[in-house]
């Protein structure tokens, strides 16, 4: 054994862990319930073990150098590779089991698939408590440092250290009043003619204003009319699919949204629910998580009972 590793203390790479994570010391040491004094002490012999200052101060707060950000994936395969071999091998008892599941889970997702995944839990796991997050509560990088247990939405785009499964296809419906005069001739051409609620909200991260001309950040519905070389009339933007259901009940609009959330109004009078006079691509739900997170014993259970879950609803497509 070197000299050089017979002077590295585990507890150091814990703490270059929660420093990389966090990029400040604060914040680390709230995270491994150490002091802010012991903390930098562990920064300063991080760096002398390492011969670089790690974290330098910036405009933006701690910024990693580039001997940091070379060690980081390194350090934390080392620490998940030490947890997993010191995990107990006793299987997860969810029975018993008292802890909080953070899942980022898109409002179409929340509606359908989680009220399924919460009944079986208080069966199953009656001491588990969900906080269920919006995407624009969470960036990649909270999911990226274990901050989040898992994530559900579409993705446009997603890293690819991320470890991800296929939850369900849904196809597309459309949602409108009764009273709305293009029932009489549901074509395309007074599809278009009418007016429109865009919903959506895929991906992580803070969301910006729409641009109505940018049909490739639009998604399924108007690309879909792009490959036609048509476009819809959108007056109403929104983020949330409850509140496009709700406008729909008024009589000059129409929502196009996933037909597993627009069946969650089949009961509503003052909607009725339509194909779309037009072909568009599925959408594709998919569960995601870190790889910190990968071999937990705990959301190792979680993930299956949601994937069954939505594999159960996905073989048994709700009727209108």
């Amino acid at each position: 054994m070197s000299t050089k590793l017979n002077r590295i203390d585990l507890n150091l790479l814990v703490y270059l862990d929660a420093l990389l994570r966090e990029r400040n010391v604060t914040q680390a040491a709230h995270q491994l319930n150490l002091s802010q004094p012991a903390m930098s002490n562990g920064l300063r012999r991080l760096r002398d073990l390492f011969d670089d200052p790690l974290l330098v101060r910036t405009s933006d707060g701690m910024t990693p150098t580039e001997r940091a950000l070379e060690l980081e994936p390194q350090v934390r395969e080392v620490l998940m590779n030490i947890e997993q071999a010191v995990q107990p091998r006793s299987a997860f008892a969810p029975e018993q089991a008292q802890r909080v599941f953070r899942i980022m889970a898109s409002d179409y997702a929340e509606s359908t698939l989680l009220p399924a995944v919460l009944g079986k839990l208080r069966l199953q796991a009656p001491g588990l408590t969900l906080d269920i997050m919006t995407p624009s509560d969470v960036s990649f990088l909270d999911v990226e440092r274990g901050k989040v247990d898992m994530v559900i939405n579409r993705f446009d785009s997603m890293p690819q250290s991320f470890h991800q499964i296929h939850l369900w296809n849904d196809s597309f419906s459309c949602l409108l009043s009764p009273e709305n005069p293009v029932l009489d001739d549901f074509t395309l051409e007074n599809y278009l003619q009418a007016k429109h609620i865009w919903v959506s909200k895929t991906g992580m991260g803070v969301g910006v204003g729409v641009d109505p001309d940018d049909v490739q950040r639009l998604g399924w519905v108007d690309s879909a009319l792009a490959r036609l070389g048509k476009k819809r009339q959108i007056r109403v933007f929104t983020r949330h699919y409850q509140a496009a259901m709700t406008l729909a009940e008024q009589n000059d609009l129409i929502v196009t949204l996933p037909t597993r959330a627009a069946l969650l109004k089949r009961n509503n009078p003052r909607v009725v629910l339509r194909e779309p006079p037009l072909d568009i691509p599925p959408l594709e739900l998919k569960m995601a998580w870190s790889p910190l997170l990968q071999h937990n014993p705990a959301n190792r259970w979680l993930r299956k009972l949601i994937a069954d879950t939505a594999r159960e609803m996905d073989n048994q497509p709700p009727l209108p």
